[in-house]
């Protein structure tokens, strides 16, 4: 079986395999766009533990932003397809990068150093300090969803979201891969990247602790940055052990918090967004038979 990936796009959803991805987008006519394409080999060591994780990430990022553009384009019904240079996506993964460290790195670091001026044992305290500052950089991530989910486009995607996962459940189980036998499965999943932010935000309380309590802000800050590869590649770890032994009770317990919070990041899907998922799983299976 196939270990097999995906993300939610306007009115579309991305499937993701080890050579290959493949995104469907439902246009306004109702009829389903395809978009597959092969991914190059990776070098062996960059599939090491730790260094894995880490390019995982950044070609998720890659990957995600062609199959957003493309959803845009079939969605909304524009002509052509222009793709992005490599370029232009760099610049947005880097500006998406500075972006989150602005918002979940430097805005909690920088709260809970006020915090620490209004109640010194904040600003005494290592292990308090890493602790107040993982628990703000929740909320304010946990307020962000909240906030997006709002909006009404974002709505529709998080029910794209759901479909994803009910058709990666029904997959993963054997399930015939139709409408009425994937509708039954939950729009929660384990190795979801709701779930991996969620280990990403534990771990960096973990990782944080170690740094020197007596440092300025400045270095504080500075230190976090740099540490970001090792805290995404331990979480990608911890993310897939996690998989693995969902059924255990303790590990159950573990990814129970990442679970809970897709409650906020996935709907309920219709039938049509289950045939759109549908249809990116089964071409990008398709795609990986052919390059066995």
């Amino acid at each position: 079986m196939k270990n097999i990936g995906g993300q939610a796009v306007i009115e579309g959803v991305m499937m993701k395999a080890a050579g290959s991805w493949t995104v469907a987008v439902r246009g306004q006519a109702g009829e389903i766009h395809l978009k597959k394409e092969r991914l190059k080999p990776l070098p062996r060591f960059l599939k090491l533990p730790l260094l894995r994780g880490v390019i995982a990430l950044f070609q998720a990022l890659g990957i995600g932003m062609r199959a957003i553009e493309f959803s845009a384009g079939k969605a909304y019904d524009e002509p052509g397809e222009q793709s992005l240079s490599k370029t232009a996506i760099a610049f947005t993964i880097l500006v998406s990068i500075l972006l989150s460290i602005g918002l979940f790195i430097l805005l909690p670091l920088y709260a809970t150093k006020l915090m620490g001026m209004l109640f010194q044992g904040i600003s005494k305290s290592s292990f308090l300090f890493n602790l107040v500052d993982g628990l703000i950089r929740v909320g304010v991530f946990i307020l962000y969803i909240v906030l997006i989910g709002l909006w009404k486009e974002m709505a529709r995607i998080f029910m794209y979201h759901g479909a994803e996962h009910k058709v990666i459940h029904a997959y993963e189980e054997g399930t015939e891969l139709t409408v009425a036998a994937v509708r039954k499965y939950s729009t929660r999943h384990p190795r979801c990247g709701t779930s991996f932010l969620m280990i990403v935000m534990v771990v960096s309380i973990l990782v944080f602790s170690f740094i020197p309590q007596h440092w300025p802000f400045v270095m504080k800050f500075i230190s976090r940055v740099v540490l970001i590869p090792l805290i995404a590649g331990s979480s990608f770890e911890v993310l897939k052990l996690s998989a693995k032994w969902q059924h255990n009770p303790v590990m159950h317990l573990l990814i129970l918090p990442g679970l809970m919070l897709q409650r906020l990041t996935t709907r309920e899907p219709d039938d049509t967004q289950i045939e759109v998922a549908l249809s990116a799983l089964i071409e990008v299976l398709k795609l990986e038979e052919e390059h066995a």
